[in-house]
């Protein structure tokens, strides 16, 4: 699956005293310094906009002198300042405003119950991020098993090496705690990339350093500095470094080890409110505390990693941004353990809107109109669903209900909206007046299909048309949000080992539910199984466990109506366990945790839907088996075996 590489939003603007007029709007103007000559637009294609209250006419400008803005005037967000992503140097910015965006969506945002991926979806999201332009993907904790290993070496393979015009390449990034091992598999896994990183980390606040490392001070500020010095000795030039719970550490002990931490090598120091504990006026300040007194700290780049226990992750993290930290660590649609990370697209956009005039020029070098599907993406691949009112990608975001604000909105954009849904790659109507129904062929999918963001071709392309037909049989109209459903469950689906054939179920108030399924298996062959349950899905699912012989616990099942209507397709989420399950390193604990996986389907049946998502799940548990078979190097048979039975 290959997602549209959007062109850059371009201006074209006319000198009129001062202000360069788009040509989306009339009345959207966007402010020019004086002293600019020339108006060019940058690779990211951003510009601040700012609607100027009308003096008689609609499409009239008020005229204002140069750099004037009027009283009243109402800024709405489409971009900051023009300016280009400075050349990449590990312990260095050289344009002091420019912000990098770290995500952490496939290490920190992995760690949520549930959301475990495969390599082929992990490497699927780092190609998104790429697109979107993200400057490091921390792609891992490779130690944590041989899987999380593997998909951080084919990411900083593929993703790592996919070097564009302007000379963007992502840093790929390892996590490891500190001690040799970690830091072995870290740099194994990402060495093959352009631009390398080795994360590591060790804890510093006296809770964690007294309860769960047992050392003191003395002996964790010798256990850094050994380890990151140890990871510049394998040839890493970029090291990040974090004092796990620094929220909660002596600010006079982070000023000493981070100290140290440099003089050995590293290049980034990370700041991590590990527990979500503190406000932004405090973590701000501890920015500025860290900047202003710790030796070196001229020579690194300081980061944030801000957790949102408390609901305060993405403004903590412009408050550090703010304070003088030049990275900042997010994850798509905030994922994350317990209450999530700082919210990626809330973070850059927040940046976007108000960091020319409010956080001192502020900028960051992503194309947001790639945000949009990569929510989409991740919701997807994890099962981890976006709440309405998510802020920039929910699907309330950019919702109008009340009568005064749509009478605002049907006036003037402005009046309601900070923001417009495109800037993100949110389309939601079709200039060209395409409706699609049952008559509509391939080419009018493929082309409303590349409006809403998405690049499909080939088998891909089939599979979409021949559910869209088929959904358009029974609808007058297929909605966006009906493509959006239909494309995920054909194509953001774990790898396929066994697959969905015929489903047929009796049910009602006078009998046992009884379901019959057909699936086709890793070899081609079609079973049959048949069971009893309390209900339809019950049933359904109890016969699909007579054909694949998995024995899984269900944790959760969850489904929602994706449009309106009695007709609307039904969206259903799982979540598995294995009776037996596979284990992986948490990287905070250090203990064994049993993966869990999930899975997604949709169809106009609600019982067809939820065989769908039981598949997927147990589909993606399957996958991890076989992995783990080649692993050990299994025979043909042996692999074939693991995706037919556990």
């Amino acid at each position: 699956m290959a997602c549209v590489q959007s062109k850059a939003f371009v201006c074209r603007a006319v000198k009129n005293n001062g202000l360069g007029v788009q040509s989306r709007e009339s009345h959207h103007v966007t402010m020019l310094e004086p002293r600019v000559g020339q108006f060019q637009p940058s690779s990211s294609g951003f510009s601040s906009t700012f609607v100027v209250p009308f003096a008689r006419r609609r499409n009239n400008v008020q005229r204002m002198k140069a750099g004037e803005v009027a009283r009243g005037a109402l800024i709405q967000c489409n971009g900051s300042a023009l300016r280009k992503r400075p050349q990449y140097v590990p312990n260095r910015i050289d344009d002091p405003a420019y912000v990098r965006i770290f995500d952490t969506t496939l290490r920190d945002g992995e760690q949520s119950p549930g959301a475990t991926m495969t390599s082929k979806e992990k490497l699927d999201i780092a190609r998104q991020l790429a697109r979107l332009g993200v400057d490091i993907i921390e792609a891992g904790f490779p130690i944590a098993s041989p899987d999380d290993l593997e998909a951080v070496r084919l990411i900083a393979k593929e993703v790592g090496n996919q070097v564009d015009e302007d000379g963007y390449v992502p840093v790929i990034c390892g996590l490891s705690r500190c001690n040799k091992k970690d830091i072995d598999a870290a740099w194994e896994a990402v060495k093959y990339a352009v631009r390398p990183r080795i994360h590591t980390f060790i804890a510093t606040s006296e809770i964690h350093m007294v309860h769960k490392l047992k050392k003191t001070p003395d002996q964790v500020v010798q256990i850094a500095r050994d380890m990151v010095a140890y990871a510049r000795s394998l040839g890493c030039e970029d090291i990040e470094f974090s004092p796990e719970d620094a929220g909660r550490s002596d600010p006079e002990f982070l000023y000493r080890i981070l100290a140290e931490v440099i003089k050995a090598g590293a290049t980034t120091l990370n700041i991590p409110d590990t527990v979500g504990y503190t406000l932004p006026s405090e973590f701000g300040s501890l920015i500025g505390k860290l900047k202003a007194n710790t030796p070196g700290a001229e020579k690194v780049i300081f980061s944030t990693h801000c957790q949102n226990d408390l609901g305060l992750a993405t403004a903590n993290t412009l408050a550090g941004a703010h304070a003088g930290a030049r990275q900042v660590e997010v994850t798509i649609n905030g994922i994350g353990e317990r209450a999530g990370n700082a919210s990626l697209e809330e973070v850059v956009m927040a940046l976007r809107c108000r960091g020319q005039e409010q956080l001192g020029g502020l900028f960051t070098g992503l194309n947001t109109k790639h945000i949009a599907v990569a929510s989409r993406m991740v919701a997807d691949y994890t099962g981890m669903v976006v709440q309405p009112h998510k802020a920039i990608v929910g699907a309330n975001a950019f919702a109008h209900e009340s009568g005064i604000h749509q009478d605002g909105m049907l006036k003037h954009k402005g009046t309601y909206e900070i923001l417009a849904p495109e800037d993100i790659g949110l389309v939601r109507a079709d200039a060209s007046g395409i409706v699609l129904g049952k008559l509509s062929g391939r080419h009018a999918l493929k082309q409303r299909l590349n409006q809403l963001g998405y690049e499909i071709d080939g088998q891909d392309l089939d599979d979409v048309f021949k559910r869209f037909k088929a959904v358009a049989e029974k609808k007058k109209n297929v909605s966006d949000d009906d493509l959006e459903i239909l494309l995920s469950d054909e194509v953001f689906q774990p790898e396929t080992l066994w697959s969905v054939g015929l489903i047929q179920v009796v049910c009602g108030t006078s009998g046992l539910s009884t379901a019959t399924v057909k699936l086709v298996g890793p070899d081609g062959v079609e079973h049959i199984g048949m069971s009893v349950g309390t209900g339809p899905v019950d049933a359904a699912y109890k016969a699909v466990d007579t054909i694949v012989k998995a024995p899984v616990t269900l944790l959760e099942y969850s489904m929602h109506a994706v449009t309106e209507g009695i007709d609307a397709i039904a969206h259903t989420r799982v979540q598995i366990r294995a009776l037996d399950p596979l284990t992986v390193t948490n990287p905070q604990t250090g203990s064994q945790v049993p993966r869990s996986y999930s899975g997604t389907g949709a169809a106009e049946d609600v019982v067809v839907s939820s065989v769908r998502a039981y598949i997927s799940a147990l589909n993606k548990m399957l996958t991890f088996r076989v992995a783990k078979h080649h692993a050990k190097g299994a025979n043909r048979s042996e692999v074939h075996a693991a995706g037919v039975s556990s």
